[in-house]
């Protein structure tokens, strides 16, 4: 047998609207502890935006880490042409490739696919 409850809609919204206000503030908490713990970076809203508007992650991620081509490669070991091709997106890049990236960038491998 179920039991069920009837409310007035206006006391269900107001019901649901603490609801969603309590997960909010359940998930800014978990993001603070991950900042505070060095868990997640910051990523200023002028590099966030290039990457919600699709431009190659590694491009956004080696400015912002302000690196050129050359500096990158040199951090990374990986040839400054393969670079190229993966940022604009003439070539996917290898797995190692791709790792080697990563480590040089302190990014993780999500943060470049």
């Amino acid at each position: 047998m179920t039991d069920t409850v009837t409310i007035p809609r206006t006391e269900y919204e107001r019901l649901l609207t603490i609801a969603e206000d309590a997960a909010d503030i359940a998930a800014y908490d978990r993001a603070v502890s991950r900042l505070a713990s060095g868990q997640d970076e910051l990523v200023p809203a002028q590099y966030a935006n290039r990457l919600i508007d699709g431009e190659s992650p590694l491009r956004v991620y080696r400015e912002f880490r302000g690196l050129t081509q050359v500096a990158l490669s040199e951090a990374s070991g990986v040839n400054r042409v393969q670079i190229a091709d993966i940022e604009a997106g003439r070539k996917p890049g290898s797995i190692e490739t791709i790792k080697k990236l990563v480590n040089a960038l302190g990014v993780s491998v999500d943060d470049l696919i």
